[in-house]
């Protein structure tokens, strides 16, 4: 039953959005950057920090305004987020992914974190040990919803891409999904909603992390 199972981290596997909209504005504030509402914050999730950085700010986003927010934001995310992350994680996930690895499947994680902010993220939460792999949005050229990031995973550990299921909360990830030939499942407890998923057209839609283990069993 070996084939890859890719999952997105923020919104999928920790419920970290509520703690990134606080950064965010902590960070924007830091900076001097006039507010916004946590609304628009949300929407940025799921892309890289620069781009996210750069569509809050707006048309004063200057090219040093977000390379400084990145740090900042990084940092606080260390500080306040990281410390947490074991009693972030979603309901049944820690069980969820030891029966899927203990299914023969290999685990990967496709974020637009950087590699480095998932990897303390995962170890924290205590589920680093279940990765073959970790990509995130700094190794590659084009992160989520280019297929880059799926393509690699599926390269390096060496499965056709239509062998593969990604996992996630927002349309980056299931468009990344279309867009290297992957099967996908949607989870509607995340950032973006049931709506907005369906729009982006998953294989599969479930409502909880339980509901993803089992789908991915039966998926074959």
């Amino acid at each position: 039953m070996t084939r890859p199972v890719l999952f997105d981290l923020d919104g999928t596997l920790v419920d970290t959005p509520n703690a990134i909209v606080e950064n965010f504005t902590a960070t924007l504030a830091a900076l001097g950057v006039p507010a916004v509402f946590p609304e628009e914050i949300r929407a940025t999730i799921g892309l890289p920090l620069e781009k996210a950085f750069a569509q809050l700010i707006g048309a004063s986003a200057d090219a040093a305004t977000v390379e400084a927010a990145v740090p900042c934001y990084q940092r606080l995310y260390r500080e306040q987020i990281v410390p947490r992350a074991k009693s972030l994680l979603y309901p049944g996930v820690a069980d969820g992914l030891a029966e899927l690895r203990a299914a023969g499947l290999v685990l990967a994680i496709a974020t637009s974190k950087h590699t480095a902010s998932a990897e303390v993220l995962l170890t924290s939460a205590g589920i680093r040990d279940h990765f073959a792999m970790v990509v995130g949005a700094d190794a590659v050229t084009e992160p989520k919803p280019a297929p880059e990031t799926g393509l690699l995973i599926a390269a390096e550990l060496g499965h056709p891409a239509g062998r593969a299921v990604m996992v996630g909360d927002t349309t980056h990830d299931i468009s990344m999904a279309h867009n290297a030939g992957m099967r996908s499942v949607a989870v509607t407890y995340g950032i973006h909603s049931a709506a907005q998923l369906a729009a982006v057209k998953p294989t599969w839609t479930v409502a909880d992390f339980p509901a993803a283990v089992a789908q991915i069993l039966r998926a074959g």
